[in-house]
């Protein structure tokens, strides 16, 4: 199957058809959900798709692992990331599937500054003031990630850019709320401090342990405010190629799905990861997988 991936979408060269395979694992390794959506697109785009969530995989590693971060490589790696990716090629085998797949989809540069960015600002910043502050940095995190995204899922309306944006800051701010103990381990609270001081919450009430109540609130008055995001972002989906609704389609559902389950869980997140049941990925994504198959016409391959 992977062979056959890298065959439909014209990778030939062995040491590049390893440095996607090198981003194939790391997407089936740590994005699980994500990895399960890409599956529904057709072969000869999963390769892409995979490059792009390991480059973000990686960087994300460098200053977020808890064991062992590394905020000095990150900005080594990521001034390397740009040099090649103006040079069009890399020794690096994520950059090198990722520069690949911007010049085969023409993937703008900006975007990939942007993220690098916002990937830097976690050195740093350990707390975000106003929510517009955070979307500073989401834009650079997460918005550009759908901006990435948007040519290989080729687009049929030009507001589908602005839907993936969207779609983009929901799936993190999902996250966010899930995560919201973990992050302070790592020092960092991404939950606007503005919120924070309307339901009177201070920093060690998101320490592990049970849920108080106005942090229950709080991550509450969070949910509604990410349904609202994803209610604007989901007609997005219907602009998008039908060889590409499945897939978007089920990355929607399923991390939509992180907020009931923050909601069923009764918002019982500090001591605990809440996620998406098992069956409930395979009731979505079983279904998808058989209009995937059917909205396959002739496979559908980029132009250089």
């Amino acid at each position: 199957m992977r062979g056959r991936e890298l065959h439909a979408a014209g990778v030939t060269d062995p040491w590049l058809r390893a440095a996607y395979e090198t981003c194939r694992r790391l997407n089936a390794s740590h994005g699980k959900t994500y990895y399960l959506a890409t599956l529904l697109l057709p072969p000869a785009k999963r390769p892409h798709v995979h490059a792009l969530y390991g480059l973000a995989r990686y960087a994300d590693e460098l200053v977020d692992d808890l064991d062992k971060p590394n905020p000095r490589a990150l900005v080594t790696w990521g001034a390397q990331f740009l040099a090649d990716l103006d040079r069009g090629s890399s020794m690096h085998p994520i950059s090198a599937a990722a520069i690949h797949t911007a010049r085969t989809w023409g993937i703008p540069r900006d975007t990939f500054e942007a993220f690098l960015a916002s990937m830097q600002l976690d050195i740093t910043v350990t707390e975000y003031p106003t929510y517009a502050d955070l979307e500073h940095y989401m834009y650079g995190s997460a918005a550009v990630i759908g901006l990435q995204m948007v040519p290989i899922l080729e687009p049929l309306d030009p507001r589908a850019a602005g839907h993936a944006q969207t779609l983009g800051e929901a799936f993190q701010l999902s996250n966010f709320i899930r995560d919201v103990a973990e992050d302070l381990r790592r020092g960092r609270v991404y939950l606007p401090q503005e919120d924070l001081d309307r339901f009177g919450v201070i920093r060690a009430d998101l320490a592990p342990g049970p849920t108080p109540p106005q942090v229950r609130e709080l991550l509450a008055f969070e949910v509604a405010r990410t349904r609202r995001l994803y209610a604007e972002a989901e007609p997005g989906i219907d602009m998008l190629h039908p060889t590409s609704r499945d897939c978007i389609r089920t990355a929607f559902e399923l991390y939509r799905g992180i907020l009931r389950a923050v909601e069923k869980a009764d918002y019982q997140v500090l001591d605990r990861r809440v996620g998406v049941p098992l069956p409930r990925r395979f009731l979505v994504a079983v279904p998808a997988l058989v209009r995937a198959r059917r909205a396959r016409g002739r496979p559908t391959t980029p132009t250089s």
